[in-house]
């Protein structure tokens, strides 16, 4: 049976003074705030002052602001984990998905970060076209399932199962399913 709004007792009653220790850690405004978690300005303010208590729903979005669990923002009192886990069913995680292609991150979000890892995954004859990444970009590619081309300016080769390459990715460059079924591979993206 669904949940109604969280009641005053569900959270603790520092969660007003982690928000705005949170906030001053990264020297967010409240309407910066507002804008990351999608929850009003008025609202966050409200909570910040302990007028009002965010529903379950609420405190998910300002917790994914923040890259923390709900646990982490209410200050559960187990430190935090060094593994940083990302669920296979994560929507949050899901990049792109179209009638092509899904593209499921699997770095960790709101982390500064000069690698990316994907996970690609081609409907048969679809494609992912990409522009130019920033001077000196790279792309890992291994295919786990599949046919795929790819190109990176002029340049075109084929892999199958098991195969990887690397290749520029500040040109132009190009990744195709050449099979009749689905194709999967893992992307990794270093910016230099």
């Amino acid at each position: 049976m669904p949940r109604g709004p969280a009641k005053p007792d569900d959270f603790p009653a520092a969660l007003p003074e982690r928000l705005k220790s949170l906030r001053a850690e990264r020297s967010w405004s409240l309407e910066q705030l507002a804008q990351q978690c999608d929850v009003s300005r008025s609202m966050l303010s409200q909570i910040e002052r302990g007028q009002a208590n965010p529903t379950l729903g609420v405190a998910l979005r300002i917790a994914a602001a923040f890259g923390l669990t709900i646990g982490e923002l209410v200050g559960d009192s187990k430190p935090p984990s060094a593994i940083h886990v990302i669920r296979h069913d994560d929507q949050a995680h899901r990049f792109r998905s179209d009638d092509q292609v899904t593209i499921r991150t699997l770095s960790p979000l709101k982390l500064e970060k000069d690698v990316e890892f994907y996970e690609v995954a081609l409907t048969a004859g679809g494609e992912l076209k990409s522009a130019p990444h920033f001077a000196g970009t790279r792309e890992f590619l291994t295919v786990q399932q599949g046919r795929v081309s790819i190109e990176s300016a002029s340049d075109r080769t084929e892999l199958a199962k098991g195969d990887s390459a690397s290749y520029p990715a500040d040109v132009p460059h190009r990744i195709a399913n050449l099979g009749k079924s689905d194709a999967l591979v893992f992307l990794v993206v270093i910016y230099r």
